[in-house]
């Protein structure tokens, strides 16, 4: 099995999300042993975000990693997990709601693809990009 890391950079749809990692310096931090949960945003998801926005975000490192470190949670937290707990709050410290009531939501956001096991954790993803607030 691969790390999350090497999950998502052998994956074509998550190009923006891996360069985004790689320019925020937390590709050892989420190839460390963790575990992690991660919501891992879609290049199509990235896509959505206001024209300039991935450009703006870029240049300003420090709130690229806190919207980074929002998509990751502590443990490996399977779908069943999160829908018994409600809510988890993300390793940049804000609360994220899970909705299972209906299919499978993150915030604003629909999981497309959930319990991708890695060696470290496990990756669920997810249509648009998460944001505080």
């Amino acid at each position: 099995m691969a790390d999350i890391v090497d999950i998502a950079v052998s994956n074509d749809s998550f190009k923006t999300l891996v360069a985004a990692v790689q320019a925020a310096g937390l590709v050892e931090t989420l190839k460390s042993p963790g575990p992690f949960t991660v919501f891992a945003p879609t290049d199509d998801a990235f896509a959505k975000l206001p024209p300039g926005t991935i450009q703006t975000l870029l240049q300003n490192i420090p709130q690229l990693t806190r919207i980074l470190k929002y998509h990751v949670v502590s443990g490996k937290l399977l779908q069943a997990d999160l829908a018994k707990l409600g809510t988890v709050t993300s390793v940049e410290g804000s609360a994220i709601k899970i909705n299972t009531s209906d299919g499978f939501e993150v915030k604003n956001a629909t999981v497309l693809a959930a319990d991708i096991a890695a060696d470290n954790g496990v990756i669920h993803v997810i249509d648009t990009v998460i944001l505080m607030g």
